[in-house]
């Protein structure tokens, strides 16, 4: 199986977050996960990106436990974006130059500005400071630091939360397009469109999938 949660139960203290969940993910899925505030979803999604782990339970990818990968392999393969977009330095230019470092490659500009063409925003954009691009626009840089060098798992955590219309269609036109493109996609969404929309969907209720 591609990517598989294996019995997995996640405590914090005396509190049962996640309780002995098990789930397969197919190669190219679109996984939609809803339920109500508090009930497990992002906790789900930190636990596929390797940010937390288990209490109990594995989770394997191509399958192999995740702990056998060292945390930057794993992370070239599964990459997260959270909710709340977290930009660091001073201007987009250091964002967009991260992936490349990170693999000991030459900042390739010319991707970099295409990238921000295909979330509406122009080369000027690169020497932009973070303090000066509106939550739409961080997002949007947030979203495609993540995708100039394509994963093969892509975790979104209520990513459209807070957008305008605008920067919400440009969002969803871009997750369609790498989705299209064979990457395999997992949201956790409250938006009804979404979730209308959604290709596969399950639902969580208190750590457990209910449907």
């Amino acid at each position: 199986m591609f990517l598989s949660l294996k019995n997995i139960s996640y405590q914090v203290k005396d509190k049962t977050i996640i309780s002995n969940l098990s789930l397969d993910i197919e190669k190219s899925d679109f996984l939609t996960i809803t339920g109500p505030s508090g009930s497990g979803k992002s906790t789900i999604l930190k636990l596929l990106a390797n940010l937390t782990s288990p209490t109990k339970g594995i989770i394997e990818f191509k399958d192999k436990n995740i702990d056998q990968y060292s945390p930057d392999e794993y992370r070239r393969h599964v990459s997260y974006c959270f909710q709340q977009p977290a930009l660091f330095g001073e201007k987009v230019i250091d964002n967009l130059s991260f992936p490349f470092q990170i693999r000991r490659q030459k900042f390739d500009k010319a991707k970099a500005v295409e990238a921000l063409k295909e979330v509406d925003l122009g080369a000027d954009f690169l020497d932009k400071k973070i303090t000066e691009l509106s939550g739409g626009e961080k997002q949007r840089v947030a979203l495609i630091r993540n995708l100039l060098f394509k994963p093969d798992v892509l975790l979104l955590d209520e990513v459209t939360t807070g957008l305008d219309d605008h920067s919400k269609e440009i969002v969803h036109n871009l997750i369609k397009k790498v989705h299209q493109q064979d990457t395999t996609i997992i949201q956790v969404t409250h938006d009804n469109d979404e979730i209308k929309n959604a290709i596969k969907t399950i639902k969580v209720v208190e750590g457990r999938i209910v449907a």
